[in-house]
């Protein structure tokens, strides 16, 4: 009564639907050696890792990511859940970079208005470098003043500086150093940056097309163009190469300060390496005016974020904060903990999968658990006439249980029911019924012995339990490997059987017992009646063992009659 009080309580009256039954989303992403990676299955089975953990980061159900073949990985999202945004992350699998920001200003119609008041609210899109608008913050600590923001004629004159600052890069990525050039930087660095100052003043991010060549096969120790959007509007960015990458972030959460005022942050830790990384180049950053004190987070070509720092950041810990909302700061820790894959991947297909195939199979499904439940039914029926009543109210309550439980850890644990898990449900129907017949016939047997049957109850349960037990522990463990060393699918068909073999004992043990108890002291079950399936005769009972006294011998000392 608790749970289906707290099934109805929650509002999850029925059990959430997998995608082979309620329809969603499917993609095909085929694997490309192009980043020094070799397509192998370890590198595939770490990028199906990845993706499984960050698809299930976004709170989507039953999310299927999988290998097929050499090269490719298939992941189904579930219809009904964060679908979109989980294509979008999922489509995104380059690698994740933290890049020098050298220059930054709004495309499109936007860059013909004036720049928005200092009350405009920040996000967790990359915060334009051209507005007085708030931005994220890179710090130590969730304390520190606003950036300093650039007018329209200094920002003019700092896109030609840093593009002539980046010709010739440091290694550690600083756009203010002009020596040590990268082994990447060209001979000619003035016609790089002049090439590269072109493709900047030609950009213009608001169209989907340009986005989608922007940065393209830019290799991590050059510099790049790219584009990233804030509040809506789309700006395009001139980046130096990458400083830390993004295999060196140890774990990113996303965090609710409560003892300040920044609200939603990202909280991130580097590795040891990447810790020294970002401490150099934050305190490169911090000695630079806005928006070259700025480092963008990119991924996949586009900027995910760009916090300003104010003060060099050391120790591997750092935080971005920003007036995130809660779903923008557990998106971009998600792409920081989850980004850094070892292979890039490129997007074949997309396709809508469609319930009606799922609907046919869980209606041929559950006829064919319908039909085994009415041969079930018959067969008890048959054999066990009045006890089947026992068995049938207990296989109604085992099922209803099941029902209200599958409800309840839809919203609990993103449990969805496929067809799998159909088919374990139904299955379970053998393993509930084996659990009455082994106690059905241990009463037997004691009846068959000359007892009545209350007595009969009781000393046949002790043997019936211990067999009980143990057939039900054999099949959780079964269902226990299974769930283990499966994935995908299979994992449901594991899961329900898991979950069924134990309400099978808690129905065995809390209902069919004590109803059994009850049953006793009914006339109809306590006579034998022919009708009830516990008729002595007819099981062939022996006669009840009575105790006869032995006669009495002659009294001692007494005389033989014919002696006398």
């Amino acid at each position: 009564m608790a749970l289906t009080g707290g099934m109805f309580a929650s509002g999850h009256k029925t059990p959430r639907l997998g995608i082979d039954l309620a329809g969603g989303t499917s993609i095909t992403l085929k694997a490309k050696a192009d980043q020094g990676s070799a397509i192998n299955k370890a590198n595939m089975d770490t990028a199906v890792d990845i993706m499984n953990r960050r698809v299930n980061g976004l709170g989507v159900s039953e999310a299927e990511v999988q290998t097929q073949g050499n090269d490719h990985i298939i992941v189904n999202i579930p219809k009904g859940t964060n679908s979109k945004e989980a294509q979008q992350q999922v489509g995104t699998t380059a690698k994740l970079y933290f890049r020098p920001v050298l220059a930054s200003e709004p495309t499109g119609s936007a860059a013909q208005s004036p720049s928005p008041s200092a009350s405009s609210s920040g996000s967790g899109s990359p915060s334009p470098s051209s507005s007085a608008s708030s931005k994220e913050k890179a710090s130590s600590s969730s304390s520190g003043s606003p950036t300093p923001t650039a007018t329209a004629t200094s920002q003019g004159r700092a896109v030609t500086d840093a593009l002539k600052a980046d010709a010739t890069p440091s290694s550690s990525g600083s756009p203010s150093a002009t020596s040590s050039p990268s082994p990447s930087a060209s001979s000619s660095g003035s016609a790089e940056a002049t090439k590269l100052q072109a493709q900047y003043a030609a950009l213009d991010c608001s169209k989907p097309a340009q986005r989608a060549k922007a940065g393209t096969n830019a290799k991590p120790g050059e510099a790049t163009v790219a584009c990233g959007e804030v509040n809506k509007v789309w700006y395009k960015y001139v980046l130096g190469p990458a400083a830390v990458d993004g295999t060196e972030v140890k774990k990113a959460a996303a965090v609710f300060d409560t003892q300040g005022a920044s609200g939603w942050q990202v909280q991130m830790t580097f590795t040891s390496s990447g810790s020294k990384k970002f401490a150099d180049i934050t305190a490169e950053l911090a000695k630079n005016q806005s928006p070259q004190n700025e480092f963008g987070i990119v991924l996949d070509g586009e900027v995910v974020s760009s916090p300003f720092v104010q003060t060099a950041i050391s120790g591997g810990q750092a935080e971005i904060s920003g007036r995130f909302t809660q779903q923008e700061a557990q998106s971009l820790a998600n792409m920081l903990s989850y980004g850094a894959l070892p292979l890039s991947f490129q997007e074949e297909t997309v396709t809508t999968v469609t319930a009606a195939l799922g609907g046919d199979q869980l209606h041929a499904g559950l006829l064919a658990g319908a039909i085994g439940l009415a041969l079930v039914v018959i067969y008890l029926i048959a054999y066990y006439r009045g006890l089947s009543i026992v068995a049938m109210a207990s296989l109604l309550i085992s099922g209803i249980l099941t029902y209200v439980i599958m409800a309840l850890l839809g919203p609990a644990i993103h449990f969805a029911l496929n067809l799998p898990a159909v088919c374990g449900a139904i299955v379970a129907i053998g393993i509930t019924a084996d659990s009455f017949i082994v106690y059905f016939e241990r009463i037997r047997d004691e009846i068959r012995e000359g007892r009545t049957l209350r007595p009969a109850v009781e000393r046949a349960w002790p043997r019936a339990r211990r067999t009980i037990l143990v057939s039900d522990f054999v099949s959780f463990l079964a269902a226990a490997v299974l769930f283990i060393v499966t994935v995908g699918k299979v994992q449901g068909f594991a899961f329900t059987l898991g979950l069924t073999t134990v309400l099978d004992v808690v129905v065995v043990f809390f209902f069919t017992k004590p109803l059994m108890t009850l049953l006793a002291r009914r006339k109809f079950f306590a006579d034998g009646h022919k009708w009830s399936g516990l008729d002595p005769k007819s099981l062939g009972a022996q006669p009840p063992l009575r105790r006869t006294r032995r006669p009495a011998g002659p009294a001692a000392g007494s005389a033989d009659p014919k002696e006398a």
